[in-house]
Protein backbone atom coordinates (compact mmCIF):
# COMPACT_ATOMS: atom_id res chain seq x y z
CA UNK A 1 0.00 0.00 0.00
CA UNK A 2 1.08 3.49 -0.86
CA UNK A 3 1.42 6.08 1.64
CA UNK A 4 -0.60 9.76 1.86
CA UNK A 5 2.24 12.61 1.46
CA UNK A 6 2.50 14.93 4.64
CA UNK A 7 -0.15 17.71 5.02
CA UNK A 8 2.99 19.91 5.14
CA UNK A 9 4.48 19.50 1.89
CA UNK A 10 2.67 20.35 -1.04
CA UNK A 11 1.50 17.14 -3.72
CA UNK A 12 4.16 15.48 -5.78
CA UNK A 13 2.79 12.21 -7.54
CA UNK A 14 5.40 9.77 -6.08
CA UNK A 15 7.02 7.86 -8.77
CA UNK A 16 5.66 4.58 -10.08
CA UNK A 17 6.19 1.33 -8.87
CA UNK A 18 5.94 -0.66 -11.95
CA UNK A 19 6.28 -4.10 -10.11
CA UNK A 20 3.46 -2.75 -7.77
CA UNK A 21 1.44 -1.54 -10.38
CA UNK A 22 1.66 -4.80 -12.62
CA UNK A 23 0.69 -6.83 -9.05
CA UNK A 24 -2.44 -4.48 -8.45
CA UNK A 25 -3.75 -4.77 -12.55
CA UNK A 26 -3.16 -8.30 -11.76
CA UNK A 27 -5.21 -8.37 -9.02
CA UNK A 28 -8.01 -5.88 -10.65
CA UNK A 29 -7.16 -2.89 -8.24
CA UNK A 30 -6.11 0.08 -9.24
CA UNK A 31 -2.08 1.35 -9.15
CA UNK A 32 -0.52 2.67 -6.00
CA UNK A 33 -0.90 6.64 -7.62
CA UNK A 34 -4.06 6.03 -8.76
CA UNK A 35 -5.08 4.85 -5.86
CA UNK A 36 -3.48 8.62 -4.07
CA UNK A 37 -4.95 10.61 -6.69
CA UNK A 38 -8.71 9.14 -5.89
CA UNK A 39 -8.10 10.04 -2.36
CA UNK A 40 -6.67 13.41 -3.02
CA UNK A 41 -9.98 14.38 -5.12
CA UNK A 42 -11.89 13.00 -2.64
CA UNK A 43 -10.80 15.27 0.29
CA UNK A 44 -10.58 18.46 -2.63
CA UNK A 45 -14.54 17.94 -3.05
CA UNK A 46 -14.28 15.69 -6.05
CA UNK A 47 -12.98 18.57 -8.73
CA UNK A 48 -10.72 18.19 -11.59
CA UNK A 49 -11.95 14.68 -11.63
CA UNK A 50 -11.45 14.46 -15.58
CA UNK A 51 -8.44 15.81 -15.66
CA UNK A 52 -6.84 13.98 -12.88
CA UNK A 53 -8.17 10.47 -14.17
CA UNK A 54 -7.95 10.54 -17.92
CA UNK A 55 -4.69 9.86 -19.63
CA UNK A 56 -2.76 13.28 -20.34
CA UNK A 57 -2.94 12.40 -24.46
CA UNK A 58 -6.61 12.55 -23.99
CA UNK A 59 -6.96 15.61 -22.66
CA UNK A 60 -4.33 17.19 -24.65
CA UNK A 61 -6.47 15.83 -28.02
CA UNK A 62 -9.90 16.98 -26.59
CA UNK A 63 -8.45 20.64 -25.73
CA UNK A 64 -7.11 20.74 -29.34
CA UNK A 65 -10.98 19.58 -30.14
CA UNK A 66 -12.21 22.17 -28.23
CA UNK A 67 -9.83 25.32 -29.64
CA UNK A 68 -10.95 24.02 -33.38
CA UNK A 69 -14.18 24.29 -32.88
CA UNK A 70 -14.34 27.64 -31.18
CA UNK A 71 -12.12 29.06 -34.19
CA UNK A 72 -14.67 27.60 -36.36
CA UNK A 73 -17.28 29.36 -34.92
CA UNK A 74 -15.55 32.33 -34.32
CA UNK A 75 -15.21 32.83 -38.23
CA UNK A 76 -17.78 31.69 -39.44
CA UNK A 77 -20.77 34.69 -40.20
CA UNK A 78 -23.58 34.29 -39.11
CA UNK A 79 -26.35 34.19 -41.19
CA UNK A 80 -28.23 37.64 -42.39
CA UNK A 81 -31.70 37.63 -43.94
CA UNK A 82 -31.09 40.10 -47.34
CA UNK A 83 -33.09 40.04 -50.37
CA UNK A 84 -31.94 39.91 -53.68
CA UNK A 85 -33.92 41.06 -56.81
CA UNK A 86 -34.10 39.79 -60.45
CA UNK A 87 -31.26 36.60 -59.70
CA UNK A 88 -33.85 34.58 -61.72
CA UNK A 89 -33.75 37.08 -64.48
CA UNK A 90 -30.00 37.35 -64.85
CA UNK A 91 -30.15 33.74 -65.38
CA UNK A 92 -32.47 33.65 -67.73
CA UNK A 93 -30.71 36.28 -69.75
CA UNK A 94 -28.28 33.72 -70.44
CA UNK A 95 -30.73 31.42 -72.37
CA UNK A 96 -30.68 32.81 -76.32
CA UNK A 97 -27.02 33.98 -77.68
CA UNK A 98 -27.98 34.39 -81.58
CA UNK A 99 -31.90 35.30 -85.27
CA UNK A 100 -32.74 37.42 -87.76
CA UNK A 101 -34.75 37.86 -90.74
CA UNK A 102 -33.36 38.66 -93.93
CA UNK A 103 -36.02 37.59 -95.14
CA UNK A 104 -34.82 37.75 -98.94
CA UNK A 105 -31.41 35.99 -98.97
CA UNK A 106 -29.82 34.34 -95.66
CA UNK A 107 -28.09 31.25 -94.96
CA UNK A 108 -29.51 30.52 -91.18
CA UNK A 109 -27.67 29.21 -88.61
CA UNK A 110 -29.03 27.79 -85.91
CA UNK A 111 -27.59 28.56 -82.26
CA UNK A 112 -29.95 27.88 -79.28
CA UNK A 113 -28.66 27.92 -75.89
CA UNK A 114 -30.80 25.71 -73.43
CA UNK A 115 -30.85 26.50 -69.66
CA UNK A 116 -29.91 23.78 -67.66
CA UNK A 117 -32.24 22.48 -64.66
CA UNK A 118 -29.91 21.00 -61.95
CA UNK A 119 -32.84 21.18 -59.48
CA UNK A 120 -36.16 19.23 -59.52
CA UNK A 121 -38.03 22.46 -58.26
CA UNK A 122 -36.79 24.36 -61.31
CA UNK A 123 -38.19 21.81 -63.62
CA UNK A 124 -41.36 22.04 -61.88
CA UNK A 125 -41.88 25.72 -62.46
CA UNK A 126 -40.94 25.89 -65.66
CA UNK A 127 -44.04 23.42 -66.21
CA UNK A 128 -46.27 26.01 -65.06
CA UNK A 129 -47.53 29.45 -66.10
CA UNK A 130 -44.91 31.85 -66.02
CA UNK A 131 -45.24 34.55 -63.54
CA UNK A 132 -47.09 37.96 -64.52
CA UNK A 133 -44.34 40.51 -63.84
CA UNK A 134 -44.80 43.83 -64.35
CA UNK A 135 -42.53 45.66 -66.53
CA UNK A 136 -40.98 48.16 -63.56
CA UNK A 137 -40.08 45.40 -61.93
CA UNK A 138 -37.54 44.56 -64.79
CA UNK A 139 -36.15 47.86 -64.87
CA UNK A 140 -33.57 47.32 -62.56
CA UNK A 141 -32.58 44.22 -64.60
CA UNK A 142 -31.64 46.16 -67.55
CA UNK A 143 -29.92 48.75 -65.88
CA UNK A 144 -27.64 46.83 -63.82
CA UNK A 145 -25.98 45.66 -67.68
CA UNK A 146 -25.49 49.18 -69.15
CA UNK A 147 -26.15 51.90 -66.35
CA UNK A 148 -21.99 52.01 -66.37
CA UNK A 149 -22.24 52.04 -70.31
CA UNK A 150 -24.54 55.06 -70.52
CA UNK A 151 -23.04 58.72 -69.84
CA UNK A 152 -25.55 60.10 -66.83
CA UNK A 153 -26.88 63.17 -69.01
CA UNK A 154 -28.47 60.14 -71.41
CA UNK A 155 -30.58 59.35 -68.67
CA UNK A 156 -32.12 62.40 -67.99
CA UNK A 157 -33.95 63.52 -71.36
CA UNK A 158 -36.20 65.86 -71.99
CA UNK A 159 -39.12 65.80 -73.68
CA UNK A 160 -38.00 68.61 -75.93
CA UNK A 161 -34.51 66.38 -77.06
CA UNK A 162 -37.04 63.70 -78.34
CA UNK A 163 -38.82 63.97 -81.53
CA UNK A 164 -42.08 62.89 -80.99
CA UNK A 165 -42.22 60.82 -84.50
CA UNK A 166 -44.85 58.25 -83.24
CA UNK A 167 -47.63 61.27 -82.13
CA UNK A 168 -49.53 61.07 -85.07
CA UNK A 169 -50.55 57.23 -84.38
CA UNK A 170 -53.24 57.87 -82.39
CA UNK A 171 -56.36 60.27 -82.19
CA UNK A 172 -56.85 63.15 -84.73
CA UNK A 173 -53.30 62.78 -85.55
CA UNK A 174 -53.81 59.47 -87.25
CA UNK A 175 -57.26 60.53 -88.75
CA UNK A 176 -55.36 63.12 -90.87
CA UNK A 177 -52.50 61.25 -91.42
CA UNK A 178 -54.97 58.66 -92.90
CA UNK A 179 -56.48 61.40 -94.67
CA UNK A 180 -53.54 63.23 -96.18
CA UNK A 181 -51.47 60.39 -97.35
CA UNK A 182 -54.46 57.64 -98.88
CA UNK A 183 -55.49 55.61 -96.17
CA UNK A 184 -59.22 54.86 -95.93
CA UNK A 185 -61.63 52.88 -94.07
CA UNK A 186 -61.07 49.64 -95.66
CA UNK A 187 -57.09 49.73 -94.98
CA UNK A 188 -58.12 50.76 -91.19
CA UNK A 189 -60.55 47.47 -91.23
CA UNK A 190 -57.74 45.49 -92.56
CA UNK A 191 -55.20 46.34 -89.89
CA UNK A 192 -57.43 45.62 -87.31
CA UNK A 193 -58.49 42.49 -88.29
CA UNK A 194 -54.58 41.59 -88.89
CA UNK A 195 -54.06 42.97 -85.21
CA UNK A 196 -56.69 39.99 -84.13
CA UNK A 197 -55.09 37.60 -85.98
CA UNK A 198 -51.77 38.55 -84.79
CA UNK A 199 -52.76 38.37 -80.85
CA UNK A 200 -54.89 34.99 -81.43
CA UNK A 201 -51.53 33.26 -82.05
CA UNK A 202 -49.23 34.91 -78.88
CA UNK A 203 -47.95 32.27 -76.78
CA UNK A 204 -48.62 32.05 -73.28
CA UNK A 205 -45.03 33.37 -72.40
CA UNK A 206 -45.65 36.67 -73.98
CA UNK A 207 -43.54 35.06 -76.96
CA UNK A 208 -44.24 34.35 -80.95
CA UNK A 209 -43.00 31.45 -83.07
CA UNK A 210 -42.73 31.74 -86.72
CA UNK A 211 -44.33 28.75 -86.68
CA UNK A 212 -47.80 29.71 -85.66
CA UNK A 213 -49.51 26.61 -85.14
CA UNK A 214 -47.52 25.90 -82.30
CA UNK A 215 -49.28 26.00 -78.68
CA UNK A 216 -52.62 25.63 -77.61
CA UNK A 217 -55.50 26.07 -78.71
CA UNK A 218 -57.71 24.52 -81.71
CA UNK A 219 -57.77 27.79 -83.59
CA UNK A 220 -53.95 27.35 -84.86
CA UNK A 221 -54.88 25.79 -87.62
CA UNK A 222 -54.10 28.51 -90.32
CA UNK A 223 -51.67 27.04 -92.81
CA UNK A 224 -47.88 27.98 -93.94
CA UNK A 225 -45.89 28.28 -90.82
CA UNK A 226 -42.46 29.07 -90.86
CA UNK A 227 -39.23 27.14 -90.66
CA UNK A 228 -37.00 29.31 -88.25
CA UNK A 229 -38.89 27.88 -85.24
CA UNK A 230 -35.72 28.85 -83.15
CA UNK A 231 -36.41 32.67 -83.85
CA UNK A 232 -38.22 33.50 -81.16
CA UNK A 233 -36.83 37.01 -80.65
CA UNK A 234 -37.10 37.66 -84.14
CA UNK A 235 -40.73 36.28 -83.91
CA UNK A 236 -41.75 37.91 -80.63
CA UNK A 237 -40.51 41.32 -82.32
CA UNK A 238 -42.04 41.32 -85.98
CA UNK A 239 -45.38 40.36 -83.87
CA UNK A 240 -45.67 43.66 -81.76
CA UNK A 241 -44.26 46.04 -84.49
CA UNK A 242 -47.98 46.67 -85.86
CA UNK A 243 -49.57 47.28 -82.83
CA UNK A 244 -46.71 49.58 -81.82
CA UNK A 245 -47.40 51.00 -85.78
CA UNK A 246 -51.14 51.06 -84.76
CA UNK A 247 -50.51 53.31 -81.63
CA UNK A 248 -50.89 50.62 -79.57
CA UNK A 249 -48.31 49.92 -76.37
CA UNK A 250 -48.56 48.16 -73.31
CA UNK A 251 -50.05 50.92 -71.14
CA UNK A 252 -52.86 52.13 -72.97
CA UNK A 253 -55.03 50.36 -75.95
CA UNK A 254 -56.98 47.21 -76.62
CA UNK A 255 -53.98 45.29 -77.10
CA UNK A 256 -52.05 46.17 -73.94
CA UNK A 257 -51.35 43.03 -72.20
CA UNK A 258 -50.71 41.34 -75.23
CA UNK A 259 -47.73 43.83 -76.03
CA UNK A 260 -46.71 44.08 -71.95
CA UNK A 261 -46.61 40.18 -72.34
CA UNK A 262 -44.32 40.63 -75.63
CA UNK A 263 -41.89 42.94 -74.22
CA UNK A 264 -41.71 41.39 -71.08
CA UNK A 265 -40.26 38.23 -72.97
CA UNK A 266 -37.88 40.06 -74.33
CA UNK A 267 -36.51 41.80 -71.51
CA UNK A 268 -36.41 39.08 -69.54
CA UNK A 269 -34.26 36.88 -72.47
CA UNK A 270 -31.95 39.99 -73.13
CA UNK A 271 -28.39 38.75 -73.13
CA UNK A 272 -25.66 40.69 -72.04
CA UNK A 273 -22.96 41.51 -74.49
CA UNK A 274 -20.35 44.21 -74.49
CA UNK A 275 -21.84 47.53 -73.73
CA UNK A 276 -25.38 46.29 -74.07
CA UNK A 277 -27.98 43.75 -74.81
CA UNK A 278 -28.02 40.92 -78.15
CA UNK A 279 -30.62 39.43 -79.32
CA UNK A 280 -29.28 37.36 -81.91
CA UNK A 281 -31.23 34.14 -82.40
CA UNK A 282 -31.68 31.75 -85.09
CA UNK A 283 -32.35 34.87 -87.32
CA UNK A 284 -28.80 36.74 -86.15
CA UNK A 285 -28.21 40.37 -86.53
CA UNK A 286 -31.69 40.71 -88.33
CA UNK A 287 -33.56 39.64 -85.25
CA UNK A 288 -31.87 42.42 -82.81
CA UNK A 289 -32.14 45.24 -85.34
CA UNK A 290 -35.78 44.34 -85.16
CA UNK A 291 -35.56 43.99 -81.64
CA UNK A 292 -34.08 47.48 -81.40
CA UNK A 293 -36.93 49.02 -83.22
CA UNK A 294 -39.50 47.59 -80.90
CA UNK A 295 -37.90 48.94 -77.41
CA UNK A 296 -37.01 52.36 -79.20
CA UNK A 297 -40.39 53.00 -80.57
CA UNK A 298 -42.06 51.76 -77.29
CA UNK A 299 -40.16 53.90 -75.52
CA UNK A 300 -40.62 56.59 -77.03
CA UNK A 301 -44.52 56.52 -77.35
CA UNK A 302 -44.35 56.01 -73.53
CA UNK A 303 -41.34 57.31 -72.37
CA UNK A 304 -41.72 54.71 -69.94
CA UNK A 305 -38.55 54.38 -67.58
CA UNK A 306 -38.30 50.48 -67.64
CA UNK A 307 -37.61 50.09 -71.50
CA UNK A 308 -35.02 52.88 -71.73
CA UNK A 309 -31.84 50.56 -70.44
CA UNK A 310 -33.07 47.95 -73.59
CA UNK A 311 -33.51 50.63 -75.72
CA UNK A 312 -30.29 52.37 -75.26
CA UNK A 313 -28.86 48.55 -74.96
CA UNK A 314 -29.65 47.54 -77.99
CA UNK A 315 -28.54 50.43 -79.86
CA UNK A 316 -25.37 50.03 -78.51
CA UNK A 317 -25.24 46.34 -79.60
CA UNK A 318 -25.82 47.40 -83.02
CA UNK A 319 -22.94 50.16 -82.63
CA UNK A 320 -20.49 47.18 -81.44
CA UNK A 321 -21.85 44.63 -83.84
CA UNK A 322 -20.91 46.95 -86.93
CA UNK A 323 -18.27 45.81 -89.14
CA UNK A 324 -15.04 48.10 -88.28
CA UNK A 325 -13.82 47.88 -91.88
CA UNK A 326 -16.65 47.81 -94.28
CA UNK A 327 -19.50 49.73 -91.92
CA UNK A 328 -21.76 47.31 -92.23
CA UNK A 329 -24.00 44.38 -90.59
CA UNK A 330 -24.94 40.73 -91.08
CA UNK A 331 -24.82 37.91 -89.53
CA UNK A 332 -22.59 37.89 -86.77
CA UNK A 333 -20.89 40.99 -84.77
CA UNK A 334 -18.28 42.37 -87.14
CA UNK A 335 -18.84 40.44 -90.37
CA UNK A 336 -18.94 41.97 -93.73
CA UNK A 337 -22.18 43.56 -94.35
CA UNK A 338 -25.01 42.74 -96.63
CA UNK A 339 -27.37 45.33 -97.74
CA UNK A 340 -30.75 43.59 -96.10
CA UNK A 341 -28.86 43.41 -92.53
CA UNK A 342 -27.87 46.97 -92.81
CA UNK A 343 -31.49 47.84 -93.49
CA UNK A 344 -32.93 46.91 -90.29
CA UNK A 345 -29.75 48.22 -88.38
CA UNK A 346 -30.23 51.64 -89.68
CA UNK A 347 -33.78 51.39 -89.01
CA UNK A 348 -33.18 50.39 -85.15
CA UNK A 349 -30.55 53.33 -85.02
CA UNK A 350 -33.02 56.02 -86.41
CA UNK A 351 -35.37 55.07 -84.22
CA UNK A 352 -32.65 55.11 -81.11
CA UNK A 353 -32.28 58.59 -82.06
CA UNK A 354 -36.30 59.38 -82.34
CA UNK A 355 -36.55 58.39 -79.02
CA UNK A 356 -33.44 60.29 -78.10
CA UNK A 357 -30.67 57.54 -77.02
CA UNK A 358 -26.97 57.85 -77.45
CA UNK A 359 -25.54 57.15 -80.97
CA UNK A 360 -21.94 57.69 -81.83
CA UNK A 361 -21.48 59.47 -84.95
CA UNK A 362 -18.97 57.45 -85.97
CA UNK A 363 -21.54 54.88 -86.33
CA UNK A 364 -23.13 56.62 -89.56
CA UNK A 365 -20.08 57.44 -91.34
CA UNK A 366 -19.20 53.68 -91.38
CA UNK A 367 -22.80 53.23 -92.47
CA UNK A 368 -22.69 55.80 -95.69
CA UNK A 369 -19.09 53.94 -96.61
CA UNK A 370 -21.13 50.34 -97.07
CA UNK A 371 -23.70 52.16 -98.90
CA UNK A 372 -21.28 53.83 -101.02
CA UNK A 373 -19.49 50.72 -101.37
CA UNK A 374 -22.52 48.66 -102.75
CA UNK A 375 -24.31 51.34 -104.78
CA UNK A 376 -23.97 52.60 -108.61
CA UNK A 377 -24.81 55.98 -110.39
CA UNK A 378 -24.82 57.88 -107.24
CA UNK A 379 -26.32 55.87 -104.89
CA UNK A 380 -29.40 55.00 -107.11
CA UNK A 381 -29.16 51.31 -107.25
CA UNK A 382 -27.74 48.61 -104.27
CA UNK A 383 -25.88 45.11 -104.82
CA UNK A 384 -26.62 42.53 -101.48
CA UNK A 385 -22.52 42.46 -100.46
CA UNK A 386 -21.00 44.38 -104.15
CA UNK A 387 -21.96 47.01 -105.94
CA UNK A 388 -24.77 45.46 -109.01
CA UNK A 389 -22.48 44.52 -112.40
CA UNK A 390 -22.05 47.31 -115.09
CA UNK A 391 -24.90 48.45 -117.06
CA UNK A 392 -27.31 46.66 -114.24
CA UNK A 393 -30.12 48.37 -111.91
CA UNK A 394 -29.82 46.57 -108.76
CA UNK A 395 -31.91 44.07 -107.61
CA UNK A 396 -35.57 45.59 -106.68
CA UNK A 397 -35.44 44.96 -102.82
CA UNK A 398 -31.83 45.74 -102.39
CA UNK A 399 -32.54 49.69 -103.63
CA UNK A 400 -35.76 49.94 -102.16
CA UNK A 401 -33.62 49.36 -98.76
CA UNK A 402 -30.22 51.20 -99.70
CA UNK A 403 -32.72 54.71 -101.10
CA UNK A 404 -35.28 54.38 -97.34
CA UNK A 405 -31.23 53.92 -95.93
CA UNK A 406 -29.83 57.06 -97.45
CA UNK A 407 -33.51 59.47 -96.54
CA UNK A 408 -32.99 58.62 -93.25
CA UNK A 409 -28.94 59.23 -93.28
CA UNK A 410 -29.53 63.05 -94.31
CA UNK A 411 -29.89 63.09 -98.24
CA UNK A 412 -31.72 65.70 -99.58
CA UNK A 413 -35.03 65.21 -102.06
CA UNK A 414 -32.97 66.62 -104.73
CA UNK A 415 -29.82 64.53 -104.62
CA UNK A 416 -29.42 62.91 -107.88
CA UNK A 417 -28.61 59.47 -106.58
CA UNK A 418 -32.49 59.91 -104.50
CA UNK A 419 -33.98 61.22 -107.89
CA UNK A 420 -33.00 58.52 -110.16
CA UNK A 421 -33.48 55.50 -107.74
CA UNK A 422 -36.67 57.02 -106.87
CA UNK A 423 -37.69 56.71 -110.65
CA UNK A 424 -36.97 53.69 -110.83
CA UNK A 425 -38.97 52.21 -108.07
CA UNK A 426 -41.81 54.20 -109.45
CA UNK A 427 -41.25 52.30 -112.87
CA UNK A 428 -41.39 49.09 -111.07
CA UNK A 429 -43.91 49.94 -109.13
CA UNK A 430 -45.82 47.25 -106.08
CA UNK A 431 -44.94 43.72 -106.64
CA UNK A 432 -48.78 42.78 -107.09
CA UNK A 433 -48.53 40.06 -109.19
CA UNK A 434 -49.74 36.82 -107.97
CA UNK A 435 -48.68 34.64 -110.29
CA UNK A 436 -45.02 35.65 -110.17
CA UNK A 437 -44.98 35.49 -106.05
CA UNK A 438 -45.23 38.92 -104.00
CA UNK A 439 -42.38 39.89 -102.12
CA UNK A 440 -43.47 41.60 -99.22
CA UNK A 441 -40.13 42.39 -98.04
CA UNK A 442 -39.70 44.66 -101.23
CA UNK A 443 -43.07 46.37 -100.67
CA UNK A 444 -43.02 46.87 -97.11
CA UNK A 445 -39.64 48.96 -97.87
CA UNK A 446 -40.34 50.43 -100.88
CA UNK A 447 -43.72 51.71 -99.42
CA UNK A 448 -42.11 53.83 -96.80
CA UNK A 449 -39.63 54.97 -99.22
CA UNK A 450 -41.71 56.28 -101.95
CA UNK A 451 -44.53 57.68 -99.13
CA UNK A 452 -41.78 60.02 -97.36
CA UNK A 453 -40.70 60.86 -101.40
CA UNK A 454 -44.06 61.96 -102.16
CA UNK A 455 -45.56 63.92 -104.89
CA UNK A 456 -47.48 62.32 -108.02
CA UNK A 457 -46.09 58.36 -107.88
CA UNK A 458 -46.85 58.45 -104.25
CA UNK A 459 -50.28 58.70 -104.68
CA UNK A 460 -49.98 56.21 -108.22
CA UNK A 461 -48.21 53.23 -105.83
CA UNK A 462 -50.42 54.12 -102.87
CA UNK A 463 -53.65 53.29 -104.85
CA UNK A 464 -52.17 49.83 -106.10
CA UNK A 465 -50.47 48.58 -103.18
CA UNK A 466 -53.29 49.58 -100.61
CA UNK A 467 -56.01 47.98 -102.88
CA UNK A 468 -53.91 44.98 -103.19
CA UNK A 469 -53.44 44.16 -99.70
CA UNK A 470 -57.01 44.88 -98.64
CA UNK A 471 -58.65 42.83 -101.60
CA UNK A 472 -55.82 39.64 -100.87
CA UNK A 473 -56.39 39.55 -96.94
CA UNK A 474 -57.95 36.64 -95.82
CA UNK A 475 -61.52 37.41 -94.68
CA UNK A 476 -62.98 34.18 -92.84
CA UNK A 477 -61.95 30.97 -90.99
CA UNK A 478 -59.02 30.13 -89.02
CA UNK A 479 -56.93 32.30 -91.71
CA UNK A 480 -59.47 35.36 -91.22
CA UNK A 481 -57.36 38.80 -91.18
CA UNK A 482 -53.71 37.26 -92.39
CA UNK A 483 -51.99 37.29 -95.37
CA UNK A 484 -49.83 34.87 -96.95
CA UNK A 485 -47.50 34.87 -100.56
CA UNK A 486 -45.17 32.52 -101.75
CA UNK A 487 -41.80 34.33 -103.13
CA UNK A 488 -38.75 33.29 -102.21
CA UNK A 489 -37.32 31.93 -99.03
CA UNK A 490 -38.83 34.99 -96.64
CA UNK A 491 -41.82 33.62 -96.62
CA UNK A 492 -41.06 30.45 -96.10
CA UNK A 493 -38.88 30.75 -93.43
CA UNK A 494 -41.27 33.17 -91.43
CA UNK A 495 -44.25 31.86 -93.04
CA UNK A 496 -47.98 33.68 -92.42
CA UNK A 497 -46.71 35.55 -89.19
CA UNK A 498 -44.22 37.06 -91.36
CA UNK A 499 -45.98 38.38 -94.18
CA UNK A 500 -48.87 39.18 -91.93
CA UNK A 501 -47.10 41.95 -90.02
CA UNK A 502 -45.00 42.78 -92.91
CA UNK A 503 -48.28 43.45 -95.31
CA UNK A 504 -50.02 45.45 -91.82
CA UNK A 505 -47.59 47.35 -91.47
CA UNK A 506 -47.62 48.43 -95.03
CA UNK A 507 -50.98 49.07 -94.45
CA UNK A 508 -49.95 51.89 -91.53
CA UNK A 509 -47.36 53.93 -93.18
CA UNK A 510 -49.81 56.39 -93.39
CA UNK A 511 -49.75 57.70 -89.48
CA UNK A 512 -46.25 55.20 -88.60
CA UNK A 513 -43.94 58.15 -88.93
CA UNK A 514 -43.91 61.89 -90.50
CA UNK A 515 -43.03 62.25 -93.97
CA UNK A 516 -39.52 63.04 -93.95
CA UNK A 517 -39.67 65.52 -96.78
CA UNK A 518 -42.68 67.68 -95.42
CA UNK A 519 -42.10 70.93 -93.80
CA UNK A 520 -42.87 69.31 -90.49
CA UNK A 521 -40.29 66.77 -91.01
CA UNK A 522 -37.77 69.40 -92.19
CA UNK A 523 -38.07 71.29 -88.66
CA UNK A 524 -37.82 68.45 -86.53
CA UNK A 525 -34.73 67.42 -87.92
CA UNK A 526 -35.05 63.36 -87.59
CA UNK A 527 -31.90 62.33 -90.08
CA UNK A 528 -29.26 60.45 -89.00
CA UNK A 529 -26.45 62.22 -89.58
Amino acid sequence: MSKNPPPAQPHRRPESDPQANKAAMAAGTQAPYEQEDEEEVEESGHKFLLFNVVPSWMVSFVAHIALIILLALWFIPIPKERTVALEAGEQSSEQIDDFAIDLTEMDFETEVLEEELTEPEQAMELETEPPQVELEEIVDFGSMFVEEAIESESLELNASDMVNETSGRTGTGAEEALRQYGGNQASEDAVSLALKWIAAHQLEDGSWNFDHQRGDGNHRTSPNPGSMVDARMGATAIALLPFLGKGQTHLNGEYKEQIAAGLRYLMENARKRGRGFSYRDQGTMYSHGIVAIVFCEAYAMTRDPALQPFAQGTVYFIEDAQDPVGGGWRYQEGQAGDTSAVGWQIMGLKSGKMCGLQIRNGTYRLAKKFLDDVSTNYGAYYGYTNPPAPGERGHKARNAVGLLCRMYMGWDKSNPGLEEGMSYLSELGPDTSVGDGINMYYNYYATQAMKHYGGDDWTRWNEEMRDFLIKSQSKAGPTEGSWYFSENHSASSGGRLYVTAMACMTLEVYYRYLPLYSEDAANEEFKLD
